[in-house]
C-alpha cells in the first residue's frame, strides 16, 4: 500500500498554518516528491523522510511556489551525503524553469554533487512520466495561467490509485485522469478562472467516481470559511488538507 504525505497544502499566499502545496508519494523503496517549494527539505524531514532518499522529483509547472526551492533542496541533499543522480521530471517549461533557478548557483566546486537528469514529459493527456516495478505515473494537462499538469499515481502491486489535479480550473481532462481513483487531491484556491472553486473540486470527484477527496492549495482563512462545506455539498467524502497529514491509498 502506498502512502501520500501532505508536505504542504497552502496556496502561493496562505496563512501560518500551511506552506505551499507539495506532496510526497512513498511506496516501498520509492519516494517521489511532487513540486518543490522553498522548505521542501524541512517538510520531508518533518515526515520522517530523508531528502537524500528521494527517487525522483516531478514538477507540475513553472510557478515559483512549485519550483523555487529546487536549488536549496539539492544543497541540503548534498550536505547530507547524497551523491547519486536525481531524476527530475516535468513538462518542458517547468523543467526549464527549475534548471534556470538551479543554475543561478555555482556548484562546480562542490565535490560529488549529484548529477541532475532532466526528463521532459509531453504536455498531453495520459503522458507517461515514469514507471518502476511498483509505481506508474502519468500526466494530464489542466487549465492554468501557464502550462500545468495533474498526475495519476498507480500502485502496480496493490492497485491503489492517487490522482492530483495540479493547479487548474475545472477541467474535463482531469476528471478522466482521476477516474476511479481511491484518492483525489484537488486544488481549491477559489480564484477562477485559473484555479478551482471548492465546489468544482467536488464536481471533479463526483464525476470521476473517486472514493475520497482532499482539498489543497488552500488560501488564507480557508478553515474559517465555507469552502469545505461547499465542496461537501457536491461530494460528501471531502476533507481539507492539513500540512503533516498522511493518507494511504
Amino acid at each position: 500500500m502506498a502512502t501520500l504525505h501532505l508536505l504542504g497544502t497552502g496556496a502561493a499566499a496562505s496563512d501560518g498554518s500551511r506552506t505551499t502545496t507539495m506532496l510526497a508519494v512513498e511506496l516501498g523503496a520509492e519516494l517521489v516528491l511532487v513540486d518543490c517549494g522553498g522548505d521542501a527539505a524541512q517538510r520531508l524531514l518533518s515526515h520522517g523522510l530523508s531528502p537524500r532518499s528521494l527517487s525522483a522529483l516531478i514538477l507540475t509547472h513553472e510557478h515559483a511556489d512549485h519550483v523555487a526551492g529546487f536549488p536549496l533542496l539539492l544543497e541540503r541533499m548534498w550536505l547530507e551525503g547524497r551523491r547519486e543522480p536525481l531524476d527530475v521530471y516535468g513538462i518542458e517549461r517547468a523543467v526549464s524553469q527549475a534548471k534556470r533557478v538551479h543554475d543561478t548557483f555555482d556548484v562546480s566546486a562542490w565535490p560529488g554533487y549529484p548529477e541532475l537528469r532532466y526528463h521532459t514529459v509531453p504536455c498531453r493527456e495520459g503522458a507517461l512520466v515514469l514507471e518502476t516495478g511498483s509505481l506508474r505515473v502519468t500526466a494530464t494537462p489542466g487549465e492554468h495561467a501557464v502550462p500545468c499538469v495533474g498526475l495519476r499515481f498507480e500502485d502496480l502491486d496493490d492497485g491503489g490509485v492517487l490522482a492530483y489535479s495540479g493547479d487548474t480550473a475545472y477541467q474535463s481532462a482531469i476528471v478522466r485522469m482521476a477516474r476511479g481513483a481511491d484518492l483525489l487531491v484537488h486544488e481549491a484556491t477559489d480564484e477562477p478562472p485559473m484555479h478551482s472553486r471548492p465546489e468544482e473540486a467536488g464536481r471533479v470527484a463526483r464525476e470521476a467516481g473517486v472514493q475520497q477527496l482532499v482539498l489543497v492549495h488552500l488560501p488564507p482563512g480557508f478553515d474559517e470559511g465555507d469552502g469545505l462545506l461547499r465542496a461537501q455539498a457536491v461530494f460528501a467524502n471531502t476533507s481539507a488538507g492539513v500540512d503533516g497529514a498522511r493518507v494511504s491509498f
